[in-house]
């Protein structure tokens, strides 16, 4: 942990605030610490189609529609990620319609097939997986309409993995004369690599008031507020029994955002009452996971 990071004194005593994470909560951008901002620039502009937002020194914001997804950060002296440790497992980018996903996907399939990792129905949605240069998992998918998404009476949303040909979905939805420049894309979630599930449920169920909405046995856990299918998903499928992360390449951090202000500080309450070191600079609370991903969250308005 960051040594500027710290816990409220006047919240260690006090009875925790119970809350939930709002309705409205998205997912912002992911951070990514890398080795060469040329190559990787290059992959996430050219090959998954994203635009640069903005360049200055070592770091490129790229994103959709003026809506940044990705930051790089160019960190030369950093160690590899380690694949079997905490931290990424993909980042998902979420496409508004399948002709926007197609023609993401048939830009993959042109310029960097060798990425492509596979692909899957999940039901409420369609994906599609890759890997990046530096070993950054990449998911791109499409929603479907949430009135076709089975949702059970406890709130857990029905979910597989069903076979999706990537061939077909690019022959059904493609359309080389159809521009896409301007369309709309953002982080729909992140999927991470934990040590083990029942310190994640902690963490990210009772500490930081996302729902349930699937688990895999204890393998794997799905959260979301607002009834999304999930913004964050856990695994242990790798990373079993991993240990804290140390400084490395990889996930930089997870950035997201709230309706207002006051549910940051209602936020910044509870961790505070749980004991979890915070930095809050008055606009955005920072903190980290029990394995030190680090995780930053912001209103959408100062309200």
């Amino acid at each position: 942990m960051s040594e500027h990071l710290s816990v409220p004194a006047w919240r260690r005593d006090v009875a925790a605030t119970p809350g939930a994470a709002p309705d409205g909560t998205r997912m912002n951008t992911v951070q990514l610490l890398v080795r060469d901002l040329d190559v990787m620039t290059d992959y996430y502009q050219r090959a998954v189609t994203l635009d640069v937002l903005d360049h200055a020194g070592a770091t490129t914001t790229l994103g959709r529609g003026g809506v940044p997804i990705m930051v790089l950060r160019q960190e030369r002296d950093l160690p590899g990620a380690d694949p079997r440790g905490a931290g990424l497992y993909h980042t998902a980018i979420l496409f508004e319609d399948e002709r926007r996903l197609a023609a993401s996907l048939a830009s993959m399939a042109q310029r960097v097939p060798q990425t492509f990792t596979g692909s899957a129905d999940h039901l409420v949605s369609e994906a599609f997986y890759f890997t990046d240069p530096e070993g950054n998992g990449v998911e791109l998918y499409r929603d479907r309409p949430r009135e076709e998404w089975t949702v059970h009476p406890d709130g857990t949303v029905a979910m597989a993995s069903e076979y999706l040909d990537p061939n077909q979905f690019l022959r059904q939805w493609h359309d080389p004369e159809e521009p896409d420049a301007g369309a709309s894309a953002a982080i729909g979630h992140v999927h991470l690599q934990v040590g083990d599930l029942e310190s994640a449920r902690r963490f990210y169920v009772d500490t930081l008031g996302f729902d349930v909405t699937a688990q895999l046995g204890d393998s794997a856990l799905f959260v979301s507020a607002g009834g999304y299918h999930h913004h964050i998903g856990m695994n242990t499928w790798r990373s079993a029994g991993a240990a804290p992360r140390a400084a490395s390449l990889g996930l930089g951090d997870v950035r997201i955002l709230v309706p207002t202000r006051s549910d940051v500080e209602e936020l910044a309450e509870r961790l505070g009452f749980h004991g979890i070191p915070i930095a809050d600079d008055g606009e955005t609370l920072r903190f980290a996971d029990p394995w030190n991903t680090r995780l930053a969250v912001s209103p959408e308005t100062g309200d």
